[in-house]
């Protein structure tokens, strides 16, 4: 796939490649492609959910060896949607609920070998590219605690629940980078 411009992201972890793609996205003109080179495996699902919730196309990804090369498309007009603000809690606030046994929902949104590595005992998984479409095994009504590794993915999964009428999310931040509690 040919594009526009190139953007070198790899190396950097959640939530670099977002914030580099987003200031990027801005030098470009409408129907321009960028490419998104990154090493980090959770990259693929947040620049999917990224693109979706500001309208741009996500065109693909290709593989060479552990480089992945993301194409995107800018969108026209105004990319930015309105999003609804979701509150935040801070990790140092959110580990003394789980420390205390509060029965709390946690949904826990990174990739697989993310959350295999090290998770909250408990925690509901669900990756951040499937929360869409996965979201309904969640009660709508339950206060969900969303964490990530470091705050920008569990955003993004809270902003797509909210659009399908979920109204008590909470995004954890930092997220899992910096958790020190129990985990399994």
């Amino acid at each position: 796939m040919k594009a526009d411009q190139v953007l070198d992201a790899k190396g950097l972890a959640c939530p670099m490649p977002i914030v580099k793609t987003k200031k990027k996205m801005n030098d470009l003109e409408p129907g321009q492609v960028l490419e998104i080179q990154a090493t980090d495996k959770g990259s693929t699902a947040d620049l999917q959910a990224w693109a979706k919730s500001t309208g741009h196309d996500y065109l693909g990804t290709e593989t060479e060896g552990d480089v992945l090369r993301h194409f995107l498309r800018k969108s026209g007009g105004n990319t930015e949607t309105a999003a609804t603000v979701i509150p935040e809690i801070s990790l140092e606030d959110f580990k003394g609920k789980v420390e205390k046994g509060e029965h709390i929902t946690i949904l826990d949104v990174r990739e697989v070998d993310e959350y295999e590595e090290k998770h909250i005992p408990g925690v509901i998984h669900i990756p951040l590219g499937e929360v869409e479409k996965r979201a309904g095994e969640l009660n709508k009504e339950d206060e969900i605690y969303v964490i990530c590794h470091s705050g920008r993915r569990s955003e993004m999964a809270a902003q797509t629940m909210a659009k399908q009428g979920f109204k008590k999310l909470i995004n954890v931040v930092p997220g899992m980078r910096d958790w020190t509690g129990k985990t399994e």
